[in-house]
């Protein structure tokens, strides 16, 4: 048996209201809300998060890692590997970036798909952060989030049953190189001539290669741009509305190549043992794979489900700060010393600190300490020191400022001393929060997040957001 053995899911923090938007632009308000990814989130974070929720509480590491995406923030350096690092797996794994299609989530899964029937694992993290032009129905549509799903044969809480794949060579939907938003051609063209005969070709294909008829089917995730769209093409291939698994778009938006694997993640929280979920996926053909979902399908990973980041936002983004954190408006830039980009050979001699967050212990007292040092802070022992993780620890706010002077993209900064359970202490930032909420001895978690770009080089560091006992 194969297939599913863990999954999870992120979305951002922050949220735009379409209402919110259409008023800005004197356009016709569309319902719900687009979440959008802090100024110091990407793809690669984003992924990272939501592979970190999927892989919570495992100490085992995968054979395998992907990471799909349309937004990669380098367009030539692999973030697999920098999602390796940061997890702590870095060394015999193997490692690689989906992308160029929305169907890049699907195809990642399936590779994970084919190492689990070699007897090996995989986990495969899918996040997007595609922009529509201004006024446009992309702007208001596209939103930020990701999924992540670890694959193998033991453990199995989702057994794939069967899949079936098309390409063709198709323009509805794409964008060059240089160019920051998607371009459509035609929406009539595209539904009849590639979206409703792509996808239904891989439905019935799937279907036809399992003996499983549109009636055994609990749920379907479909990728699509709108609702009635998938709606329309599943009731002509024989499916009830209430087979359909709810869209997500008026709650976060479409999310380009995490959209389906997050509708999945959604399906699997809501399912019961027995039941069968198809997946169907778009773009430049279609990719479909029956899931039979086992005990424990419904446990979703760090328990930060569907309802967790419906409850955890904030919604009052202003549509000016938006454009500033898609630089999408050239703003003066701060009237201080620029940043120079990190020291390349130091940072990779540090990568235990500076990607997997490990600090040390003293080895006489047992005093953690971040960053890590030949003498220990407490008894003054020297080179007594042990490597130390401090990630996945829990963490309270011992005392913070709000700092309207340093340059910040969301100002003001909310500096933070954060104590975590068992000893040490970190200087960091405090994100993803409301300001009138931070009190001290708030319970928050580390994440890993940009902290500035310099001569092409993005440098990340760990800082706080409050954990999901401050949001309760």
């Amino acid at each position: 048996m194969i297939g599913i053995t863990r999954y999870g899911m992120y979305v951002p923090f922050n949220r735009l209201s379409r209402k919110h938007l259409s008023e800005m632009l004197q356009t016709k308000a569309a319902s719900g809300e687009k979440a959008v990814a802090n100024y110091d989130e990407d793809s690669f974070t984003m992924a990272l998060s939501a592979a970190e929720n999927c892989m919570a509480g495992s100490q085992k590491k995968p054979d395998a890692l992907y990471f799909a995406t349309t937004t990669p923030p380098n367009k030539e350096k692999q973030s697999a590997a920098h999602i390796a690092s940061v997890m702590d797996m870095e060394g015999a794994l193997r490692t690689a970036d989906f992308g160029n299609s929305l169907r890049s989530g699907a195809v990642a899964m399936l590779g994970a798909l084919d190492a689990a029937r070699q007897g090996q694992s995989a986990l495969v993290s899918a996040a997007d952060m595609r922009l529509g032009a201004a006024g446009s129905s992309f702007e208001s549509a596209f939103g930020d989030g990701a999924a992540a799903f670890c694959f193998g044969s033991e453990n199995v809480i989702a057994e794939a049953l069967g899949t079936y794949s098309v390409a063709y060579d198709f323009y509805d939907v794409w964008r060059t190189e240089d160019e920051k938003f998607a371009r459509f051609f035609d929406e009539k063209y595209a539904q009849e001539q590639g979206y409703s005969p792509f996808v239904l070709e891989s439905l019935q294909g799937v279907l036809g290669k399992t003996g499983i008829t549109p009636e055994q089917i609990a749920k379907v995730v479909i990728d699509a741009p709108n609702a009635k769209q998938g709606a329309a093409l599943l009731a002509r291939a024989g499916f009830r509305p209430e087979q359909i698994q709810k869209e997500l778009i008026s709650d976060f938006g479409y999310c380009g190549a995490a959209y389906a694997p997050m509708l999945l993640a959604c399906a699997l929280e809501q399912s019961k043992p027995g039941d069968l979920i198809l997946y169907l996926s778009y773009g430049e053909g279609s990719d479909a794979i029956l899931f039979k979902a086992m005990e424990g399908s419904c446990k979703i990973g760090a328990g930060k489900g569907l309802s967790y980041f419906q409850s955890r936002k904030r919604s009052d983004l202003s549509y000016a700060k938006y454009l500033k954190w898609k630089k999408l408006l050239n703003f003066e830039p701060p009237r201080r010393s620029a940043f120079s980009r990190s020291n390349l050979p130091d940072f990779y001699r540090k990568r235990k600190k500076n990607l997997a967050f490990y600090g040390s212990v003293c080895g006489a007292c047992g005093t953690p300490q971040y960053p890590p040092a030949k003498v220990c802070i407490s008894c003054h022992s020297f080179d007594q020191q042990k490597p130390y993780l401090f990630k996945g620890k829990n963490a309270r706010l011992a005392t913070f400022s709000f700092d309207y002077v340093a340059s910040s993209e969301d100002s003001p900064n909310v500096v933070a001393v954060v104590d975590f359970e068992g000893g040490g202490r970190i200087f960091t930032q405090l994100t993803d929060c409301v300001l009138e909420d931070v009190v001290i001895d708030m319970p928050v978690e580390v994440v890993y997040r940009k902290l500035y770009s310099a001569d092409g080089i993005t440098t990340y560091t760990w800082k706080c957001v409050p954990s999901a006992a401050a949001h309760a």
